[in-house]
């Protein structure tokens, strides 16, 4: 299973958005319509120690997922980020014509129970996510992460700084960044599972939890990897680099 002894290979999945807006001038209204891939300060970490790191973004899931489980096997570490469970089982194979296809999530699942890694980072899609749109709680990933999901909105937003607490800075999956965190604006609201290492919180809600899950690991960042939960000074903190790949490669098993 997964990649090379030298190089260790991530798969990131969603980070994407596309913005249609409407301009209202008086009687007169046009249109413009942005598309954004996010994660890539995510991805330039993980490639700065010698990973590789593949981008799938949200709209591309459906055609571009690892279509079984020996392909979704090459790759050490598993990123969910931004995006819900309905794009990974909503295909328009399924909605428009009710076909049957692999259960996206279901593999996921099954990688993680036999040796993968699985990390979910926050965002308006992630977990709960708003309007509990992204609705984790009871998908076949749910009861692997080291939180439990909330079943309502859990965002929690604060434009003031949200202040981080580091409970454990030894830990290998931390890098060795100290204590001193920059705050955030916000992030997910979970609960610890009784099994969980909570090495870091956020205005006492847990940020950085791991735990393992059959033979593999699973892992949560409960705020965003990339603005705008993650303002400028967390982007440009010293630390930034360090501990996501000291992250991923925990929960990648090294």
């Amino acid at each position: 299973m997964k990649g090379s002894q030298d190089m260790k290979k991530a798969l990131l999945l969603g980070e994407s958005w596309t913005t249609h807006m409407i301009h209202q001038k008086g009687f007169d209204s046009f249109t413009t319509t942005e598309y954004v891939e996010g994660g890539q300060e995510y991805a330039k970490a993980l490639r700065d120690n010698g990973w590789q790191v593949e981008h799938v973004p949200a709209h591309a899931i459906e055609t571009a997922f690892p279509g079984d489980l020996d392909a979704l096997r090459a790759y050490d570490l598993v990123v969910i980020s931004d995006v819900g469970v309905n794009t990974f089982l909503l295909s328009r194979v399924v909605f428009n014509t009710s076909a049957t296809e692999p259960n996206r999530l279901a593999l996921i699942r099954e990688y993680v129970l036999g040796g993968g890694g699985l990390l979910m980072v926050g965002g308006y899609l992630s977990f709960s996510g708003i309007d509990a749109k992204a609705g984790y709680a009871n998908s076949p990933i749910g009861d692997l992460l080291p939180v439990e999901i909330l079943e309502v909105d859990d965002r929690a937003e604060h434009p003031e700084g949200a202040v981080v607490k580091v409970l454990d800075p030894q830990h290998p999956a931390l890098g060795d960044v100290g204590s001193s965190w920059p705050t955030l604006l916000g992030f997910n609201r979970t609960k610890p599972k009784d099994d969980a290492e909570v090495l870091a919180e956020v205005n006492g809600h847990p940020l950085v939890a791991l735990t393992s899950a059959g033979a593999g690991r699973t892992g949560v960042f409960t705020s965003d990897m990339s603005p705008h939960w993650a303002p400028p000074p967390f982007m440009q903190w010293p630390g930034y680099t360090p501990l996501w790949n000291a992250l991923s490669t925990w929960i990648a098993g090294g």
